[in-house]
């Protein structure tokens, strides 16, 4: 249950993200680090549907520890994003704050499927 739970957060949390790169300022920075922020924020998702779909237990825990580093890059590239005034922290605390919160499932996720 847990398992879908975040697949599906972590589906619409890229979609937030994207929503939010779309408002940017034009501009050379906000597109870098609106791409970068889109490629991680997504792949987090992409990564446990593919770590659901995994072949063994290593490959499932292989593709949930990319998922939680791409979920922690998201997390440093919005942050530059607020550093260089691109979006403001307020408008960006409640998807900080899911952030927060998938990285928070997909380390327990982890350690829990290296335990069994």
């Amino acid at each position: 249950m847990i398992q879908r739970d975040i697949e599906k957060r972590s589906f619409d949390f890229a979609v937030r993200v994207i929503k939010m790169v779309n408002e940017l300022p034009k501009s050379i920075a906000a597109y870098e680090l609106g791409k970068q922020a889109i490629r991680s924020a997504s792949s987090i998702n992409s990564n446990i549907v593919q770590a659901r779909s995994g072949v063994s237990k290593a490959d499932f825990v292989q593709h949930m520890k990319v998922a939680l580093k791409e979920a922690k890059e998201t997390e440093r590239w919005i942050e530059m994003m607020i550093a260089v005034n691109l979006v403001s922290k307020t408008k960006t605390a409640s998807l900080l704050q899911e952030n927060v919160e998938i990285i928070k499932i997909l380390v327990t996720i982890v350690k829990n499927a290296q335990v069994k």
